[in-house]
């Protein structure tokens, strides 16, 4: 038998071969609640049971527990009471067993805007699918693409889509690996009432197709198309469960719309008005276990690494806004240091030895600086991507590690072009080939460390202006504590500790040293007085300072991964 899934095509498009079809989920609710911290409830005793193949509609009041029911029911949330079952599986026990057979696609977009549609269905198909070949991906996204009406806009930037066609792209996402229950949270939500239609239209489809259907809706129109509506009350109550017809009767009204102001007449407590049956847990699930185990195989953490860090880069490079930001940025800074440095500051005989400081001091900064900047809006820009591809498989450590091998090179190629900018008009000394290795290690690695620190604040806040006021709070302690302004013996107890946690005054010693600073100046000369003023931050080796910046680094990347762990995590 064949797949009724029929996208709406142009007369000249070829009518794709259709994928079996499949049985979608039985999927049984048992007295869920949902309590928060504060003790409001967003779900009060909820149960229900939805037939496989069946499209239902959830509706309720703003506030009424429509996304929390969603979110539990595909497992992204953990009820505070009660489960869910899906084909004899507990959802919530079991999560590894339905990485791939349930499809959950949030409000928020879960792809990158900056991709074309092909390559977006692409990326996610070589984290979301193991074990297949690159011939076989390439055709699974090929099938996709067509079975949602997108082959025509395959090679689109997602961001010049309507809204219609991006929240098909998230759905053809999510369809890659075939999945059993699709659950949509108000998939039509700021669509005109014909692209709202055509999008219900493709999700009865995939009923058809072999998936159970689960969405929430403010839409009337959307309702009406659907097999069943579950409506809830304030408090998260079930106040109904069944067809849209028998829904008009129950509350007295003509309309779905008036339902939500016949909802106040509903009793605080009592049945639903149609019980959901007590199933039997079957003794073994109807889902075979080794095939689910197949199915819900994780992509191997190098792989998804590699994909991630050709995803990265795909995204650097298609927005050229951004890229040319990030180059000419730290252009513009290296020319203001051209016009504010004085050539010959750090020659031993006529120099200025608190220039020299001040110069080495802005060097280390600017790296710090470009670190920190690159990682501001790395993660907080696509905080629902992330979310999402952690619940089916992505590893984090992969995640965070793909950010850092892509922006390392960046990194390393402004830290060069300052150095030989300062050093080509005699605003740095001349050093030999060891010595300028080291400096420009000492550089990179504190903006690594910057790097680190930025990504941990980006996952962090919630949004992008959050990561954008975050920025001068984070680089005050870098300038106030870094040694320069005040040198860290002169600093007050708490100061001098603080001192200990900033990257910076590590990375100015280190350079100090490595410049010759503490050395530079005869005994007794007025630049060894001034040098004597930071006692012996600049002399001695660097293993120390080294080894700071590469302790810090590790300790924000590691922060990064624990905050997304725990901001992605079920519950």
């Amino acid at each position: 038998m064949t797949s009724t899934l029929n996208p709406i095509r142009t007369a000249d498009q070829a009518v794709e071969p259709s994928l079996p079809t499949r049985v979608g989920m039985h999927i049984e609710v048992r007295e869920v609640s949902r309590v928060l911290p504060n003790g409001a409830r967003t779900l009060t005793d909820v149960s229900l049971s939805i037939e496989p193949g069946e499209v239902v509609a959830v509706i309720g009041p703003s506030g009424a527990g429509k996304s929390t029911l969603l979110e539990t029911i595909a497992g992204v949330r953990a009820p505070s009471t009660g489960g869910v079952r899906l084909d004899g599986w507990d959802v919530h026990r079991h999560p590894e067993m339905l990485r791939t057979a349930v499809g959950y696609v949030p409000q928020d977009d879960i792809i990158h805007r900056d991709l074309a549609v092909r390559a977006t269905l692409r990326y996610a198909a070589r984290l979301r699918l193991a074990g297949r070949t690159d011939v076989a991906l390439d055709q699974a996204v090929d099938h996709t693409l067509a079975s949602l009406g997108l082959r025509d806009r395959a090679d689109t930037a997602v961001a010049r889509l309507s809204g219609g066609q991006r929240k098909r792209v998230s759905i053809a996402v999510e369809l890659l690996t075939r999945p059993r229950a699709f659950f949509l949270d108000e998939p039509t939500s700021g669509l005109d009432p014909g692209t709202a239609r055509s999008l219900m239209a493709s999700l009865r489809d995939l009923a058809a197709d072999g998936s159970t259907i689960v969405l929430t809706t403010h839409s009337p129109d959307d309702v009406r198309q659907c097999d069943r509506v579950v409506v809830l009350a304030p408090g998260g109550r079930l106040a109904f469960d069944g067809p849209p017809a028998e829904a008009l009767e129950r509350f007295g009204v003509d309309d779905i719309a008036q339902i939500y102001g016949a909802l106040d007449a509903v009793p605080p407590s009592g049945p639903a008005p149609r019980p959901p049956a007590v199933t039997v847990e079957p003794a073994a699930p109807p889902v075979d276990r080794q095939d689910a185990r197949a199915r819900s195989a994780r992509v191997s953490c190098l792989r998804q690494w590699a994909v991630l860090c050709r995803r990265n880069l795909a995204v650097l490079s298609r927005n050229r806004l951004t890229l040319a930001i990030m180059l000419a940025a730290p252009a513009l800074v290296i020319a203001m240091f051209v016009m504010l440095f004085r050539p010959g500051t750090f020659d031993a005989a006529h120099g200025d030895a608190l220039a020299s400081v001040g110069i080495t001091y802005w060097l280390a900064f600017a790296a710090f600086f470009f670190g920190l900047t690159y990682g501001l809006l790395q993660v907080c820009t696509e905080a629902a991507i992330v979310r999402r591809e952690r619940h089916v498989g992505m590893g984090l450590v992969a995640y965070v590690l793909a950010k850092v091998t892509v922006l390392v090179p960046v990194l390393l190629l402004v830290n060069v072009a300052m150095v030989v900018a300062l050093r080509s008009t005699d605003r740095l000394p001349h050093t030999d080939a060891g010595t300028t290795v080291a400096l420009l290690s000492i550089l990179l690695l504190e903006a690594v460390a910057a790097l680190a620190l930025g990504l941990l604040a980006s996952a962090a806040v919630s949004d992008p202006a959050q990561a954008t006021l975050a920025l001068p709070m984070l680089c005050f302690p870098a300038v106030l504590f870094g040694g320069a302004v005040l040198p860290v013996h002169a600093m007050a107890a708490v100061g001098r500790a603080i001192a200990l946690g900033t990257a910076d005054r590590w990375g100015l010693e280190a350079l100090g040293r490595t410049l010759g600073l503490g050395t530079r100046y005869q005994p007794g000369s007025a630049g060894a007085a001034v040098l004597r003023q930071y006692g012996g931050a600049f002399t001695g080796g660097i293993v120390v300072q080294l080894a700071a910046l590469a302790f810090f680094a590790l300790l924000y990347l590691g922060g990064t991964v624990l905050v997304l762990r725990r901001r992605t995590a079920v519950g």
